[in-house]
């Protein structure tokens, strides 16, 4: 069973491209014999207004699952039911102090990208911190 992520945004545009930086994707290609999706969705007849009502990445190297981004009119209202949690870290083989100082250096990286950190988390031998996306989407580093 294969399966996409979606999520409900303000703008597909702006909160794809974000995403696609963090995670290592690249924005969906346009269909064969089109060099973009403003001339495929032109020739489909969708008005220009409506042309960020959707924005799609993928995983360059074909593994991980596409991510769909689908404009929605109504702004985020309540924590997350699902999130994502990107494995900066390493691998429990790692040592704890090697893992912090990842997912400290992703931390930064992702801020620099337009996340928020919101804490830090230490529990059971385990470090991650909660972020929000430019749209105040959580996910875990």
């Amino acid at each position: 069973m294969t399966f996409q992520v979606t999520f409900d945004c303000a703008d597909p545009a702006a909160l794809s491209a974000f995403w696609a930086d963090a995670l290592g994707y690249e924005a969906q290609p346009p269909p064969p014999g089109l060099d973009s999706w403003p001339a495929f969705l032109a020739a489909r007849g969708v008005p220009a207004e409506r042309w960020n009502s959707a924005a799609a990445i993928v995983d360059p190297s074909g593994v991980g699952p596409r991510v769909f981004f689908q404009r929605v009119p109504e702004p985020k209202t309540a924590k997350n039911r699902v999130h994502l949690d990107l494995q900066s870290g390493g691998a429990l083989d790692v040592s704890l102090d090697v893992r912090r100082a990842r997912t400290e250096q992703a931390v930064a990286r992702l801020e620099k990208l337009g996340a928020t950190r919101v804490r830090a988390v230490e529990e059971l031998g385990v470090y991650w911190v909660v972020m929000r996306d430019p749209e105040g989407n959580e996910f875990c580093a």
